[in-house]
């Protein structure tokens, strides 16, 4: 099976789950798996932005990001969490390679549209090259990749300017463009909670809605809950889930019926 992982900053920033998701990338690969690894990064540049005398800002879970942070952000993601990961995976006997959307030209951004907010640099997957991807893969090399990209050249403005692009909208185009089988969105909590705390194993739309209306759906966790939905309308045989990071072997867990939060079409 070919599986995107994305994971978040939070679950990067200690060199001991780094480790303990390197272990579970090599668990996965001796199963046979194929893992392609979407990172964010959004807490390292939440703890350098104030150092640089600059204020966070957010809308809808979403970085509004000026020029300035989007210089923060390729730094940090391209750079910073990027090699971090890619040293952990190799420490663990992993061939990795770290990338962004503009080496092989893999992916290009466009500015996201948010009814009416004025994210800034903010941008979304326009175009996806998978070729680079693809090589990789061919020679048993996990790729791991920092959502930021540069302008797609299709765009009308500075074709040098580099996009945020939020990783958990990054990953649905990408497990799509690279035919993944599987999109695991590995983070802090077990799954999408209901009003009670209790985990919902499987999420429909129209729930969804549901939950966002109340407000239990909110912030960081509404960014990933439509990129999943993205991703499934997509590929509607493929497994996308939410699954807890912090266990051993969490892809393997995270494959598994019993974990996590599994998004389904209604019915």
């Amino acid at each position: 099976m070919r599986a995107v992982v994305k994971i978040g900053g939070a679950q990067l920033g200690e060199a001991q789950a780094r480790a303990r998701l390197a272990q579970a990338v090599a668990s996965a690969q001796e199963r046979g798996h194929e893992v392609i690894l979407v990172h964010g990064g959004g807490d390292q540049i939440r703890a350098l932005t104030p150092r640089l005398g600059l204020t966070d800002r957010y809308h809808e879970g979403l970085r509004i990001t000026d020029a300035a942070t989007a210089e923060v952000a390729l730094m940090v993601l391209g750079g910073q969490v990027n090699r971090w990961l890619v040293h952990a995976l190799q420490g663990a006997g992993i061939d990795a390679v770290g990338i962004t959307g503009a080496d092989g030209d893999s992916f290009r951004a466009r500015p996201l549209q948010n009814a009416g907010v004025d994210l800034g640099f903010v941008g979304e997957v326009s175009a996806v090259d998978a070729r680079l991807i693809e090589a990789l893969l061919d020679t048993g090399v996990v790729p791991v990749i920092a959502t930021v990209a540069p302008l797609d050249p299709a765009i009308a403005g500075d074709a040098s300017q580099f996009y945020n692009i939020n990783a958990d909208h990054a990953a649905g185009p990408l497990a799509r463009a690279f035919a993944a089988e599987a999109l695991l969105f590995l983070t802090d909590v077990p799954g999408v909670l209901d009003g009670d705390g209790t985990l919902i194993p499987r999420l429909t739309p129209s729930r969804c809605h549901e939950l966002r209306q109340a407000g239990v759906i909110r912030g960081g966790m509404i960014p990933k809950v439509e990129a999943a939905f993205a991703a499934l309308a997509a590929h509607p045989r493929a497994t996308v889930k939410i699954a807890p990071a912090a266990v051993d072997g969490a892809i393997d867990n995270a494959l598994l019926s019993t974990t996590g939060t599994t998004f389904v079409c209604d019915r």
